[in-house]
């Protein structure tokens, strides 16, 4: 057994020894090598467990040759030796842009998929390299902590054992396995800022940086990813003997900044904005309610939502939306 395939069996280790004999998990598979070499490993590692995995694979309907696409990972994964390959269809909106929308529609029916198995865990391919892209993008948001710590190990039911393991070795172990790899073109689209970032924006800097970049940034995320986590934890602390839609500003403005702004954003959530839809300009021009207040008129935010300050309160109102 190479070395990487020692590599991706041990990265599911942890994840799975922390299931029981009999739970099924899911494992989304694109048929690129990051999601093909995980769904060997789960397998491998699963199986003498009594674990059971069962394969998923998205047709997204984005290329004329999707639905075949679709049939000829199920088959790979079928010849690997998963016995339950589910293939979804799922229908695409473009309103926040093709990536935000083909990501909301593959979780939709990752969701939807684990409730129908009754699988206790999703497994994800995500590898050390996406997370350092996700930085990256993160920085050039002008994001904070929490966007900047990249994606999690585990989220609820999601779990990403290959954030420590690099696409080289993926591939290296597809190869390995004799797995026939499918390179999305998408993945090759310049109109994509991730692919700009992976293909052109890393490779530059580790040109003239220096090898390392992508586990430097990997190894970021995990410090910040810490930071957020207890900032959070304080926040959520303040939130609890709170009343999000009317809060005292003088309250607000003696707390640490960190904190105030993680108050205000967790009261224009409650207060009904949709999910996603709330970014620092908004919590910015909210704070200036509480800490540079010159008389500002209301503000109406995502959802509907309404933010004034009313008898030096900061005010937090559902208003209805237009149809």
């Amino acid at each position: 057994m190479t070395q990487a395939l020692v590599a991706l069996r041990n990265a599911v280790k942890p994840s799975l020894a922390q299931l029981e004999a009999g739970d099924v998990v899911l494992v989304a598979v694109s048929g690129g090598a990051d999601s093909l070499a995980l769904a060997y490993a789960v397998l491998m590692e699963a199986t003498p467990l009594a674990i059971t995995p069962v394969a998923i694979t998205i047709n997204h309907q984005l290329q004329e040759n999707s639905a075949a696409q679709a049939e000829k990972v199920s088959k790979q994964l079928k010849e690997m030796g998963y016995e339950n390959v589910l293939i979804e269809k799922v229908v695409v909106t473009t309103e926040s842009g093709l990536e935000a929308g083909a990501r909301s529609a593959r979780y939709q029916a990752l969701d939807s998929s684990a409730e129908k198995e009754n699988a206790v865990k999703i497994f994800l391919g995500h590898t050390r390299d996406d997370q350092a892209e996700t930085v990256l993008l993160g920085l050039a948001r002008g994001s904070g902590a929490r966007s900047l710590s990249g994606m999690a190990a585990e989220n609820g039911k999601y779990l990403r054992p290959f954030l420590q393991v690099t696409r080289q070795e993926t591939e290296e172990a597809c190869k390995e396995l004799g797995l026939e790899i499918w390179n999305d073109p998408h993945n090759f689209n310049a109109d994509f800022t991730r692919v700009k970032v992976r293909r052109e924006i890393l490779p530059l800097m580790e040109s003239k940086l220096g090898p390392g970049i992508s586990a430097a940034l990997a190894r970021t995320a995990g410090l910040l990813r810490d930071d957020a986590d207890a900032l959070d934890g304080l926040a959520a602390a303040e939130i609890s003997h709170l009343n999000l839609t009317d809060i005292d500003c003088e309250y607000l403005a003696a707390l640490p900044r960190a904190l105030r702004t993680r108050v205000i954003r967790a009261a224009i959530y409650a207060c009904g904005a949709p999910e996603g839809s709330i970014a620092a300009d908004h919590v910015a021009a909210a704070e200036a309610l509480v800490t540079s207040w010159r008389g500002q008129g209301p503000l109406s935010l995502p959802g509907g939502v309404k933010v004034e300050r009313i008898s030096g309160r900061l005010s937090l109102l559902a208003q209805p939306t237009r149809p």
